[in-house]
Protein backbone atom coordinates (compact mmCIF):
# COMPACT_ATOMS: atom_id res chain seq x y z
CA UNK A 1 0.00 0.00 0.00
CA UNK A 2 1.29 3.29 -1.31
CA UNK A 3 2.04 5.71 1.76
CA UNK A 4 1.00 9.52 0.89
CA UNK A 5 4.65 10.34 -0.84
CA UNK A 6 4.67 7.57 -3.18
CA UNK A 7 0.89 8.52 -4.68
CA UNK A 8 -1.30 8.21 -1.93
CA UNK A 9 -4.27 10.50 -1.14
CA UNK A 10 -2.65 13.64 -2.96
CA UNK A 11 -1.00 11.68 -5.92
CA UNK A 12 2.42 11.84 -6.55
CA UNK A 13 2.36 14.83 -8.81
CA UNK A 14 1.83 17.09 -6.03
CA UNK A 15 5.18 16.36 -4.67
CA UNK A 16 7.33 16.71 -7.75
CA UNK A 17 6.03 20.14 -8.45
CA UNK A 18 6.37 21.05 -5.36
CA UNK A 19 10.56 19.98 -5.41
CA UNK A 20 10.60 21.97 -8.64
CA UNK A 21 9.19 24.91 -7.75
CA UNK A 22 11.36 25.05 -4.34
CA UNK A 23 14.82 23.96 -6.37
CA UNK A 24 13.77 26.99 -8.96
CA UNK A 25 13.37 29.82 -6.26
CA UNK A 26 16.32 28.64 -4.72
CA UNK A 27 18.26 28.73 -7.78
CA UNK A 28 16.55 31.91 -8.36
CA UNK A 29 17.80 33.71 -5.16
CA UNK A 30 21.22 32.48 -5.67
CA UNK A 31 21.50 34.29 -9.01
CA UNK A 32 19.90 37.34 -7.87
CA UNK A 33 22.45 37.67 -4.52
CA UNK A 34 25.24 36.64 -6.88
CA UNK A 35 24.11 39.61 -9.56
CA UNK A 36 23.74 41.80 -6.75
CA UNK A 37 27.72 40.72 -5.40
CA UNK A 38 28.86 41.37 -8.44
CA UNK A 39 27.19 44.55 -9.18
CA UNK A 40 28.37 45.95 -5.85
CA UNK A 41 32.62 45.08 -6.39
CA UNK A 42 32.00 46.86 -9.67
CA UNK A 43 31.11 50.16 -7.70
CA UNK A 44 33.74 50.08 -5.45
CA UNK A 45 36.11 52.27 -7.03
CA UNK A 46 33.46 54.72 -7.97
CA UNK A 47 31.93 57.41 -6.54
CA UNK A 48 28.38 55.90 -6.47
CA UNK A 49 26.63 59.27 -7.01
CA UNK A 50 28.76 60.52 -10.46
CA UNK A 51 30.54 57.57 -12.08
CA UNK A 52 33.67 59.83 -10.74
CA UNK A 53 36.84 57.89 -9.94
CA UNK A 54 38.91 58.79 -7.22
CA UNK A 55 41.93 59.67 -10.00
CA UNK A 56 38.50 62.07 -11.64
CA UNK A 57 37.83 64.05 -8.62
CA UNK A 58 41.50 64.20 -7.74
CA UNK A 59 42.51 65.92 -11.50
CA UNK A 60 39.89 68.26 -10.94
CA UNK A 61 41.27 69.54 -7.49
CA UNK A 62 44.64 69.52 -9.25
CA UNK A 63 43.32 71.50 -12.40
CA UNK A 64 40.83 74.38 -10.08
CA UNK A 65 43.94 74.98 -8.20
CA UNK A 66 42.60 73.24 -4.60
CA UNK A 67 45.92 71.63 -4.55
CA UNK A 68 49.37 71.73 -5.43
CA UNK A 69 51.34 69.38 -7.74
CA UNK A 70 52.97 68.00 -5.40
CA UNK A 71 49.81 67.00 -3.72
CA UNK A 72 48.51 65.89 -6.94
CA UNK A 73 51.25 64.02 -7.27
CA UNK A 74 51.73 61.96 -4.06
CA UNK A 75 48.03 61.91 -4.04
CA UNK A 76 47.65 60.39 -7.02
CA UNK A 77 50.71 57.44 -5.95
CA UNK A 78 48.28 57.12 -2.59
CA UNK A 79 45.19 56.36 -4.71
CA UNK A 80 47.27 54.08 -7.67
Amino acid sequence: MPGPVMGGPYGGGLWMVLNVLIWTILVAGLALLLVWIVSRAGKSGRDKGTGETALDVLKKRYASGEISKEDFERMKKDIS
